[in-house]
Parts: structure tokens; sequence; C-alpha cells
């Protein structure tokens, strides 16, 4: 696995149509073997890339992506679940019919009852999309990886149509926790208080993340059934 921090760059799939690029602007765009349409990369953003045999761990592409969509949804509804700043109603959730992560609203009426672990996504608004993905598989080893946008600059995607979608609404984690600056990170923890220890690091997504895939690819966590839509 690699943890890529990237500089500023678009990256078109390798089926990607330069239609999706609204806006030419001094940001690279390169073109990958990777699945999708185009995306940006840059600071903020966690991007992980992954080495996997498929056919060692008898998973699917399916699979693949399921395990990374879910991966992906378990660490961003902790974080949401920990954040005393959050509203229970929000959660994250993969579909069936665009691969990526994307958070909701549940419309219905919230009690102690509502799970955001309930994988319908029936009474819930979408609000938009946080995590992309873009795989490759050859000779039943996959590579290329994930895009979860933590406290990045937004604004890069209004020049796309994200993943080939035109208007989808991009999010980013600390629009819906407090994540922590990089000044904050490199400051003495004294110094800050109760601030940090209500905050998330990079590194401590990034770290719940890897644990959550290596359990997985460890066959300790199974696939949850899939939202119908």
């Amino acid at each position: 696995m690699w943890i890529v921090d990237h500089n500023d760059v678009y990256t078109l799939g390798q089926a990607g149509k330069e239609e999706h690029i609204l806006q030419r602007t001094d940001t690279p765009i390169i073109k990958t073997d990777r699945g999708g349409q185009v995306t940006w990369h840059g600071h903020g953003q966690l991007v992980i890339y992954w080495l996997f045999d498929l056919d060692s761990l008898k998973w699917s592409v399916r699979n693949l992506v399921s395990h990374a969509e879910q991966a992906i949804e378990d660490v961003i509804n902790d974080c949401l679940r920990s954040s005393p700043s959050n509203s229970d109603n929000i959660s994250a959730h993969a579909r069936r019919d665009a691969p990526g992560v994307y958070l909701y609203a549940d419309t219905a009426a919230t009690d102690d009852s509502t799970s955001t672990e309930d994988s319908s996504l029936d009474n819930k608004i979408m609000l938009g999309k946080m995590a992309s993905l873009g795989f490759k598989i050859k000779h039943g080893f996959s590579y290329h990886g994930i895009a979860i946008n933590l406290n990045c600059d937004l604004s890069s995607f209004n020049a796309i149509n994200p993943c080939g979608y035109a208007g989808m609404q991009m999010l980013r984690l600390s629009d819906f926790v407090a994540m922590q600056t990089d000044s904050e990170q490199t400051e003495p923890e004294s110094q800050t208080g109760q601030q940090m220890s209500d905050s998330f690091s990079y590194e401590t997504v990034t770290q719940k993340l890897i644990d959550n895939i290596a359990k997985r690819h460890a066959g300790l966590i199974e696939l949850r059934a899939i939202a119908p839509k």
C-alpha cells in the first residue's frame, strides 16, 4: 500500500472523455490506465494506492470495489459519530450505480432507533460525494486506488465534471467534523488542548483506513449487503 500526497493534478481514466474537462487551468492533466473518468488530486486529500493479489484473496473485482467503499464508509461514519459537532442524521454510503462514497442526510424523524449503519438509502437525500475510486486489474493484481477529500480545497473540482457526472457536488470531511490544520498538527499538544482532542488529524484518519483495509485483507471483516440504489 502507498499513501500519497499529490501536488495539484487532474487524472483522466483509460476511457475518460475530455469533454468532462470544462475549463483548462495551469493544473496538469495526466492520462492514466485506471478505470473511471476525470478527477482531481491535491493536498489535503487522502490517496491510497494498493497492490492486491485478488486470486489469492479469492476476491472478484466487485469484491475489491465493495471492500474499498465499505472501508471508507466505516471510517467516515466512525468520524461522524465521534464528532461532538456532527448531526446524527448524516451518514456515508456507497451506491450501486456510481462507484465512490457519498454523504446522505436522513429525512426520517431522528430518534434513538435511527442507525447510520442502515444500508437502505430510502428516506435519505444525497448531499454529495466525498470519496472516489479508480482501479485497474492486470494479471489478477489490483493497482491504482482511492481518494478521500479530508480538508482539501474543493474549488479545483469546479473545472471538471467529477468522475464524469455533471453537477456532482464534491464534499470534504472537514466540513462535517473538526479537522486539525497543518499548524495545529505541528504544535505541542499542550498548546492546543481540548481543540486537539475533539478534532481529527490527517494521520488519524489515514491509520483508521489502513487498519480497516488490513482487517478486510486478512478476512476479519466481511462484506455487507450493498444498498439497492
